[in-house]
């Protein structure tokens, strides 16, 4: 039997949804220690999954996808992750139980080959990325000839885009809030996409023109000044700016509120509404945390959480 714990992502912003230079998507994301999918898998007759979640019909079809012709798999959900919040749930499920069925029946295919094969970013690149190797990290996107149409991961068949940039993230504290609802999925966002895109290609160049020269640098150089005013500001430019517009009042508060109140930075992962504040010291961030946490609690609900950044990526254990 094997256990396979793969980490969440946060995805900080998608860069080039203009295209002109016939490239789109694009993406800088965080991969997160928690919340994280656990599960333990061993063979079998059938292809089966143990555990009452959303993710077991995308782990089955996922299984289905590489095991050898006659083969099966039990997998059990240890531990769950909300889906559709922002944290790339999908792709950590359809991930995990591939590498599980890779590893039972000694595949030897590399986490790239499982995600095509799975059909998992098509879009973005940082789950994927999040999975092989953690840390913080910056895809290239795709030839947008390839894909042919802005479209989210769910409705795209592209290849896993190149990974450009990865590097361990500091070790500061990051408070995540999960206010309770839900972000667009499914039909709905890929309506949001054909309706938002291409974005004017000035914001474009410069959400590029911040990634590169200062968000990048600023990770090399454990500049949590410098990262945060990034974060606060590709809130206000590009796709995410559509992304945000498009919450509850209430994540749009509990943002303002990181970033009036100790966080250097403060942005939406992906449709949301799983908010985060980027932090220097565990004491801010409790401070923090308590303030979001009344925050929810007088308006839409939900729970406020402490994590750190995941630097490894997946693990994978024989037990």
């Amino acid at each position: 039997m094997i256990t396979i714990k793969s980490p969440s992502r946060l995805h900080l912003t998608l860069i080039d949804m203009n295209a002109k230079l016939g490239r789109v998507d694009g993406g800088a994301g965080i991969s997160l220690d928690s919340p994280h999918v656990v599960i333990s898998a061993e063979r079998s007759d059938a292809i089966e999954v143990v555990g009452d979640s959303f993710l077991s019909e995308r782990m089955i079809n996922a299984a289905k996808q590489i095991l050898p012709e006659g083969e099966g798999i039990t997998l059990k959900i240890e531990e769950d992750m909300l889906a559709h919040v922002g944290f790339g749930s999908g792709t950590q499920a359809a991930l995990s139980a591939a590498a599980a069925v890779n590893e039972l029946y000694d595949l030897g295919m590399s986490v790239r080959e499982l995600a095509i094969a799975v059909g998992r970013g098509g879009t973005s690149g940082i789950g994927v990325a999040s999975f092989e190797m953690g840390g913080f990290i910056v895809d290239g996107g795709h030839r947008f000839s390839d894909k042919g149409s802005f479209s989210p991961s769910s409705a795209s068949r592209a290849d896993p885009a190149p990974v450009l940039f990865r590097h361990d993230f500091p070790d500061w504290d990051i408070v995540l809030a999960l206010p309770e609802t839900q972000g667009a999925h499914d039909a709905k966002e890929v309506d949001i996409f054909q309706k938002e895109c291409p974005i004017p290609l000035n914001e474009v160049q410069e959400l590029s023109h911040i990634i590169l020269m200062k968000m990048m640098p600023a990770i090399m150089e454990q500049d949590i000044g410098a990262f945060g005013y990034c974060i606060n500001h590709i809130q206000n430019i590009g796709f995410k700016k559509c992304e945000v517009a498009l919450q509850h009042q209430a994540v749009r508060d509990v943002m303002t509120l990181m970033q009036d109140n100790g966080a250097y930075g403060a942005g939406m992962s992906s449709f949301g509404p799983a908010v985060y504040g980027i932090v220097d010291s565990h004491e801010d961030a409790a401070y923090l945390q308590e303030d979001v946490q009344e925050l929810l609690d007088r308006t839409i609900g939900g729970r406020v959480l402490v994590t750190k950044a995941n630097n490894t990526g997946a693990e994978i254990r024989r037990v």
